[in-house]
């Protein structure tokens, strides 16, 4: 193909990505990206014009829509007054987004590390939960994902673990609220059992701290049952172990809170974030930690550093973001069109034999497709796909939509600004591909 020295196409654009830069998670021949030239709202566009409606808010994390004026508008005018600063100086976009999230973290998190974002803040949290408790283990379960980094990609339980191991050492599994290949979660206390069961096999004296999604994205929408995690802040009390919070994907209003675990009313010792902390408009992370654990290390070195901590390009877009969840009230928002998602899957559970299950909790969901309720049979296989699957995701993306069409599952994620109607036009779209699904199954 010859490249044109003007405006590139769509086709272009993807031939030069495919032939000079790598995808993730991929086998470079099979990846089919689309083109992305701008976005508005809940759609974004290929350069040929083509619309596509976000049900996935990109990674989960576009959360108040694109091209919001006025988180841009901070961004430009934040580096023309300063780009950069190194981490051992003070600038006011720190400062104030330092205080601002003290003021919106639960309890008495009050103390912030900047990241470049997400994988790296659980790589401080681990290293932070170290240095505090004198301890080594980390505590995690099998239904998680926390990023691509050594440490977090050992934390993660997914299959993405795997060609990536051995990672580091420490790491012990937790048992899960709901098992692969079941439509229900188990009973809380039986899982809290089970944990504090492994918990004395390894010795409680060792382990660090455990380590959790609130609400486990990637791998399900696994939303936990009343009092697992007021279980496991017990456990942690208990034992003298830090319980973090993974707040990456569930924070800054996803699940209809300002952080998921305000659900169940659990303070964590750490909890990190990224994601929507910039609505992804520029790369930031955070690890955030109770007052006690800030006041440690006033007399003990933090052994860490990123030339990236606190950029003051990404504090400034991250404080015009919080603004735009206040200003357009939608923590609130979330959960009112939460209510709404819940009834389109209902309605679609009740139309259609391929779907098994569908959860959400605020605008964080999901569909489960399966070949037979009960007893269940997910759609695809554990870490697979299915031509079902394959038929559907193909069906989505031609009509128009993007989102998440993992192993038996579609997401359904889109920014908290989406109106009734936008959600009802995406659900329409999910309709039409499960038709599809049916007549797999009848066939």
């Amino acid at each position: 193909m010859s490249i044109s020295t003007d405006r590139l196409t769509a086709e272009e654009i993807v031939q030069l990505s495919r032939q000079y830069t790598l995808y993730e998670w991929s086998a470079q021949s099979a990846v089919d990206p689309i083109a992305v030239d701008r976005a508005r709202g809940v759609y974004f566009y290929s350069p040929d014009g083509t619309r596509y409606i976000d049900f996935n808010s990109q990674l989960m994390s576009v959360n108040i829509g694109h091209g919001d004026p006025r988180v841009v508008d901070a961004i430009t005018a934040q580096a023309g007054k300063l780009a950069y600063a190194n981490p051992f100086m003070a600038t006011e976009p720190r400062a104030r987004l330092g205080r601002k999230l003290a003021d919106l973290l639960p309890g008495d998190l009050d103390k912030v590390f900047f990241t470049n974002g997400g994988a790296e803040a659980n790589e401080n949290a681990i290293k932070l939960a170290r240095f505090f408790t004198g301890r080594h283990k980390v505590a995690v379960r099998y239904r998680s994902y926390h990023g691509a980094t050594a440490g977090a990609m050992t934390l993660t339980g997914d299959p993405r673990r795997w060609a990536n191991e051995p990672g580091i050492p420490g790491v012990v599994r937790l048992p899960d609220t709901l098992p692969w290949g079941e439509a229900e979660s188990r009973p809380a206390d039986e899982v809290l059992r089970e944990t504090e069961r492994i918990l004395m096999y390894e010795g409680p004296q060792t382990i660090a701290a455990i380590m959790i999604e609130p609400v486990v994205g990637t791998n399900g929408i696994l939303v936990p049952p009343d009092g697992y995690l007021q279980g496991l802040r017990e456990l942690c009390d208990r034992y003298g172990i830090l319980l973090i919070a993974d707040e990456v994907m569930s924070g800054f209003g996803r699940t209809g809170e300002w952080f998921a675990v305000n659900h169940w009313g659990v303070v964590p010792d750490i909890l990190t974030m990224a994601k929507g902390l910039t609505s992804s408009y520029v790369p930031l992370g955070a690890v955030a930690v109770r007052h006690d654990i800030g006041d440690y290390f006033k007399d003990h070195v933090f052994y860490g550093g990123l030339t990236y901590n606190s950029h003051p390009v990404g504090c400034a877009a991250a404080l015009a973001t919080i603004s735009v969840y206040e200003d357009d009230d939608l923590i609130a928002r979330a959960r009112r069109m939460g209510e709404r998602m819940r009834e389109h899957h209902l309605a679609l559970r009740e139309k259609h034999p391929s779907v098994g299950s569908v959860r959400n909790i605020g605008l964080f969901g999901i569909i489960e497709l399966a070949r037979s309720r009960d007893p269940y049979v997910p759609m695809a296989p554990y870490n697979g796909t299915s031509p079902e699957m394959q038929v559907v995701a193909r069906s989505l993306r031609e009509q128009g939509m993007y989102t998440f069409v993992r192993w038996n599952a579609i997401s359904t994620n889109p920014p908290l600004s989406i109106t009734e109607d936008e959600l009802a036009e995406g659900f329409a779209i999910i309709d039409r591909a499960l038709d599809l699904a049916d007549e797999g199954l009848a066939s």
